[in-house]
């Protein structure tokens, strides 16, 4: 099954920077951005399917394949990016000037909203406390370990069926550099998904995603950011947000999580746009202090 639409995206739209963060970064089997072309691979609540967009004289054109082509078409302009609406942030971004300036370079970015929790909450899992090369290793052998072959010509995978995540054992994740601590939190929420993927909005996913053992505030930031698309998710927990907008906002080198928070009021309801944004425009607080390893457990 094919199914077609055309969508118009606002003016100044940025395809390429929209879209990029539902990818992990290289490669990533499920999706891909190639020649100005972008493809996702999704299990839909009809089926499995995938997602082509591509720009067209201004406009996107997505294509949905398989027998989830009319719901992932459907939830195409979420995907996109289309349905997130800046409203007031220009005002809110005036009370800081950087900010200001970082807004008016990237005001074309759109936060995407991809309607599909479990996919990213495997990611957000991985990427607990690791260096990103690891979690992205991680998390590309785990996608070809259960990936299956998805719609279309893209060549993409699915992404694992968290009813085969959760039917695994600890120690299948070892060989993919995943520990039984994080193998044991991913397994816990594959048994969920199902409710997971029925919630209304982003603070019903947060409240049901924390009360997981092994996620935190983290965690559920990661995930409802790009599920449900909330601009105001904030990474509390992470190893290098707070220095970043503490840095950015302040002028101060170090930051803890309460600062950020703090630093971050006078924008609440974008919250997440904001430290968005500082990572756009690529503003980093110094560094101090040796680099975290890369482990690894497959020989366990």
């Amino acid at each position: 099954m094919t199914v077609t639409r055309r969508l118009t995206p606002p003016e100044r739209y940025q395809f390429s920077a929209s879209l990029r963060p539902l990818l992990v970064p290289k490669h990533d089997p499920c999706g891909r951005f190639a020649d100005g072309e972008f493809a996702l691979a999704a299990r839909t609540p009809d089926g499995p399917a995938a997602l082509h967009l591509a720009r067209a004289a201004g406009d996107l054109v997505a294509t949905g394949h398989g027998p989830g082509a009319g719901w992932i078409v459907d939830r195409a302009d979420a995907i996109a990016g289309l349905r997130d609406d800046p409203g007031d942030f220009a005002e809110l971004a005036g009370r800081h000037p950087l900010i200001a300036r970082l807004f008016q370079t990237f005001s074309g970015v759109r936060l995407a909203s991809t309607g599909r929790v479990f996919p990213r909450l495997l990611r957000a899992i991985l990427e607990q406390k690791v260096t990103g090369k690891e979690a992205h290793h991680a998390y590309r052998a785990v996608c070809r370990h259960f990936g299956e072959p998805a719609p279309g010509p893209a060549g993409l995978v699915l992404p694992p069926d968290p009813a085969a995540v959760a039917a695994s054992a600890y120690w299948v994740f070892h060989p993919f550099g995943v520990e039984q601590r994080r193998a044991q939190t991913l397994m816990r929420a594959a048994q969920v998904a199902g409710r997971l993927e029925r919630c209304a909005d982003a603070a019903e996913a947060t409240a049901r995603l924390t009360a997981l053992p092994g996620i935190g505030p983290w965690t559920a930031a990661e995930t409802v950011r790009h599920a449900f698309g909330d601009r105001d998710a904030v990474s509390v927990g992470d190893f290098h947000i707070p220095n970043t907008v503490a840095w950015a906002l302040a002028g101060e080198a170090r930051g803890t999580d309460e600062r950020m928070l703090e630093l971050l009021e006078p924008f609440r309801g974008h919250r997440g746009r904001v430290c968005d944004l500082l990572a756009l425009g690529g503003i980093t607080a110094p560094k101090f202090g040796p680099r975290m390893p890369v482990r690894s457990f497959a020989r366990f």
